[in-house]
């Protein structure tokens, strides 16, 4: 199987596969990303119960991140994860806290669903198994964000909070700023209840374009919503330009045999990462 389409190029070596964005490999001397590939493969650094993994288990995470990192020329060291919460907080990072292992399960990112810097060589991490992951770089201010926007993230437009962060800490210029949305959950398996559906109603009805964003799949019971429109939409409306925001069209749910998904896992679900950093050249 073959992921690449006009967007993203799927890359496979003998250690690992994952793909990346062919817009952010025009400043491949600048940056280091990837987005991980394989349901073999996990990044999970914490129970679902949000415990620390047993030791060998946390030690296969750290060995999969360091082949990762090992393939897009980073050290994974110098790595920093968010511990996503399903929130809107974002939160700049400036520094490495350990000195020799990566930043992983730290009390600095509890409930953290976004993180920026400017500083190179900090490669920031996020996770998904089926949520949105999304890649920011703006190449004016040489500044980055990795953000995890579930459905809740989307209700609470954690993408526009984390441009408007850019903006306000870093000086970007939002049509500057490009986004990549990495491979998550689509409107063709997002289905949801009328409680759900009448938050995103409420919250998107200025939108106009609910028409296309919420679907009726089954009479006043379900409806399918489309997040990825959701998030194009918003950021669209927060300055950014259209062909800046770089969609890489793959469903988790129906690549389930390459890519983690919730809803196809259930219970003891896997991960895998989105990795974004400024390269020390």
């Amino acid at each position: 199987m073959d992921l690449s389409n006009e967007n993203i190029i799927h890359v496979k070596t003998e250690a690992n596969e994952y793909i990346q964005f062919r817009k952010l490999l025009e400043y491949k001397n600048v940056l280091a990303h990837a987005y991980s590939l394989g349901t073999d493969i996990n990044f999970r650094t914490s129970t679902v119960t949000k415990k620390e993994l047993p030791k060998g288990e946390y030690e296969k995470v750290k060995e999969n991140y360091k082949v990762l990192c090992n393939s897009i020329g980073c050290n994974y060291i110098n790595l920093v994860k968010t511990n996503q919460e399903h929130t809107d907080r974002i939160k700049i990072v400036n520094k490495k806290i350990k000195e020799n292992e990566p930043d992983i399960n730290l009390k600095e990112y509890k409930s953290i669903d976004g993180l920026i810097t400017n500083k190179k060589d900090l490669f920031l991490s996020t996770t998904n198994a089926d949520c949105i992951l999304l890649l920011f770089f703006d190449p004016v201010k040489k500044v980055i964000a990795n953000t995890h926007s579930g459905w809740k993230g989307t209700l609470q437009r954690i993408s526009v909070k984390t441009v408007e962060k850019m903006e306000k800490e870093f000086g970007c210029n939002a049509k500057d700023i490009i986004c990549c949305i990495c491979p998550s959950i689509r409107e063709c398996h997002f289905q949801v209840e009328k409680e759900v559906k009448d938050m995103f109603e409420k919250e998107f009805k200025n939108l106009g374009d609910l028409n296309n964003i919420i679907k009726e799949k089954v009479s006043n019971k379900k409806w399918n919503i489309d997040t990825i429109l959701i998030n194009k939409h918003i950021l669209e409306k927060a300055g950014l330009k259209k062909d800046n925001i770089i969609d890489s069209g793959i469903c988790s749910v129906c690549n389930s045999n390459i890519i983690h998904s919730y809803r196809v896992e259930k219970e003891g679900y896997g991960l895998n990462t989105a990795i974004i950093g400024i390269k020390n050249i």
